[in-house]
């Protein structure tokens, strides 16, 4: 990211939201820069992140766990189990929307942190926190909505940027956990991305052999940026 384009900041000292026993910091782009929309894919192929206005980098003196991650998409074959989610999930549409606040998305945003987060401080939101984490004025989001005959059981919040797609976030009915939404979700992505000519479909951040991020190793072929290259992982 080049100095005269955007300004980045370093955020102080804060709990890591994957290890308990550690701090994290952040390096993230000036929200206020007034070419932050322009900046933002960019800054995607160099492994940031959105969450609500702000692009960010984990950037962890002790630590470098967060490895950022995409998805080569015309090099994605889905194995077994993803075709196996895929029928499962057949009977379900697919509808593309406007990122944006509603009662329909937000009761079922609650319901998936009350059952995901409970206890953890993400589990009582508020339309603000919803808005203020899932989109912004300026970011190129979309909602993925996953529906059952007309019922809304997910909702993958997706930034269509130049090189790629974004998955930024998704939730789902905690009820339907037996279809495997969050799964469904990133292959409708994936196919998507194809759909518009887009190369990649970056997944965030990987950790290896965490529980709730590993997952992201069973997309393969996956590549992870490391030393300012992107190199395909191993498959597992």
């Amino acid at each position: 990211m080049k100095s005269d384009v955007v300004r980045l900041f370093q955020t102080l000292p804060h709990p890591c939201g994957y290890y308990a026993d550690r701090t994290a910091q952040n390096l993230v782009i000036d929200p206020s820069a007034p070419r932050i929309a322009a900046a933002y894919p960019i800054a995607l192929t160099q492994g940031f992140r959105r969450a609500g206005g702000h692009v960010y980098h984990p950037r962890c003196p002790s630590c470098q766990a967060c490895v950022p991650c995409r998805i080569p998409v015309e090099q994605f074959v889905p194995d077994r189990s993803q075709r196996r989610c895929e029928k499962r999930n057949a009977d379900l549409e697919v509808r593309m929307a406007t990122a944006g606040y509603s009662r329909e998305y937000f009761d079922l945003y609650c319901r998936y942190l009350g059952a995901r987060h409970a206890g953890g401080g993400m589990d009582e939101p508020c339309p603000e926190d919803f808005e203020r984490f899932l989109y912004t004025t300026w970011s190129p989001t979309s909602f993925l909505e996953l529906r059952a005959a007309n019922q809304l059981l997910g909702v993958a919040v997706t930034d269509i940027c130049s090189d790629g797609l974004s998955a930024v976030y998704t939730f789902f009915d905690p009820q339907s956990q037996s279809r495997g939404l969050g799964t469904w979700a990133i292959l409708n992505q994936i196919a998507l991305a194809r759909r518009l000519g887009l190369a990649h479909v970056y997944l965030g951040y990987w950790i290896a052999g965490h529980p709730k991020m590993h997952y992201k190793a069973n997309f393969q072929p996956l590549q992870i940026l490391r030393s300012g290259r992107w190199e395909n992982l191993p498959r597992p």
